[in-house]
């Protein structure tokens, strides 16, 4: 779990570094700093930096990433099914498998900070 740490915390450095210049939300709070950068790094590939669903990879996938700024859709999404949908995949909520497993890259608390920040796209 070291070696994956210094993996993505690198990545982490190598993805803000690149995305310099990108508005942070507000609502971020300096100890939710780590999981806006696992976010840039892993989720906004496909998700978007805003959560549109509309990252760089988003079309080569044949489903179309969720939208997390979408809040009627993302409301009726339980907080146990994104969770189960980051750490086992889409498949595991009966969703496409474009969407894959991270469960070995976070531990279960990071995912739920995760789950958190990912809810906070939707602004009602």
């Amino acid at each position: 779990m070291i070696k994956a740490r210094i993996i993505i915390g690198t990545a982490a450095l190598i993805c803000a570094l690149a995305v310099a210049g990108t508005p942070q939300r507000a609502a971020a709070a300096d100890d939710d700093v780590s999981t806006a950068d696992q976010c840039k790094v892993y989720c906004a590939k496909c998700h978007g930096p805003a959560g549109h669903g509309d990252g760089a990879n988003a079309s080569t996938l044949k489903t179309r990433p969720r939208d997390f700024s979408d809040c009627a859709t993302i409301t009726k999404i339980s907080d146990d099914t994104m969770f189960k949908a980051i750490k086992e995949g889409g498949a595991a909520v009966n969703l496409p498998g474009d969407m894959p497993p991270w469960g070995q890259a976070f531990e279960d608390g990071e995912i739920k900070g995760l789950v958190t920040y990912l809810r906070a796209f939707c602004k009602k």
